[in-house]
């Protein structure tokens, strides 16, 4: 029996066919970078700051349902804007209104490409790791024993690009229930963060300013966040431990 008709048997849809969300996910964010960098911007919000407050006000469910469906394409198809996004939550609803629509549309779009890279190359991936020994093995055995730990720590560190954090632990396997959860949870210092500097977009737009995101490297901004990320790497660090000393 061929690859093809084993792929068509199991999931009744030709091998090919299982890429595809994926790589339009790809194709999508190749090409927005392009092309759509220059519309979602804070140059953009500023300039349509008055008539998004007028209908915020006159249809405030619409524009939750609207704000919420953008930012859940941004993610899920990870065109540029994400922060700009995030900020304009906190500009429209306000500090926990504002952080709750922004923390639910991320997660609704990291789902969708958790899955869609899980249905593609996440399976053959995952059934290759499944079969292999040695070094590769062990890396395995490690992740699956700090699963959430490591999740917590892909969504805490700064670093790490939003994009990076919701393929990789689509392709080495990861339960998807811990991915959801720690994806909810894991966001949302950073989700805090952006919010507050958009409730005060206001004032900065009324003196002429752009927003300063260095803001996110102030000590009293990172340090929290990356004492969060300590907490997170301590019961991996703690099971290395005993596991040296055989306990």
């Amino acid at each position: 029996m061929t690859e093809r008709t084993e792929h068509r048997e199991d999931g009744r849809f030709p091998g090919w066919l299982r890429h595809l969300p994926l790589a339009t996910i790809v194709a999508v964010a190749v090409l927005s970078w392009f092309t759509l960098g220059d519309y979602l911007s804070f140059e953009t919000l500023r300039d349509n700051r008055e008539s998004l407050l007028a209908y915020r006000d006159a249809h405030y469910l619409w524009m939750v349902a609207g704000f919420i469906a953008v930012y859940v394409v941004i993610v899920a198809f990870s065109l540029p804007g994400a922060a700009v996004a995030s900020m304009t939550g906190g500009f429209l609803f306000g500090l926990w209104l504002g952080t709750t629509y922004n923390v639910v549309s991320a997660t609704i779009g990291a789902t969708a490409i958790f899955l869609a890279a899980r249905w593609g190359l996440g399976k053959s991936l995952t059934t290759r790791l499944e079969a292999s020994e040695g070094t590769i093995k062990r890396i395995k055995n490690g992740l699956r024993d700090n699963e959430i730990e490591v999740l917590f720590l892909l969504r805490l560190v700064p670093i790490v690009p939003f994009f990076v954090a919701n393929l990789v632990p689509a392709l080495v396997g990861v339960r998807f229930r811990n991915f959801l959860v720690t994806t909810a949870l894991g966001i949302i210092p950073g989700g805090l963060v952006y919010t507050w500097i958009g409730v005060g977009l206001g004032g900065v737009f009324d003196r002429g300013e752009t927003p300063d995101l260095s803001l996110l490297w102030e000590p009293f901004v990172i340090g929290p966040i990356l004492g969060l990320c300590v907490l997170a790497a301590l019961p991996i660090a703690i099971k290395a431990l005993r596991g040296k000393k055989g306990l």
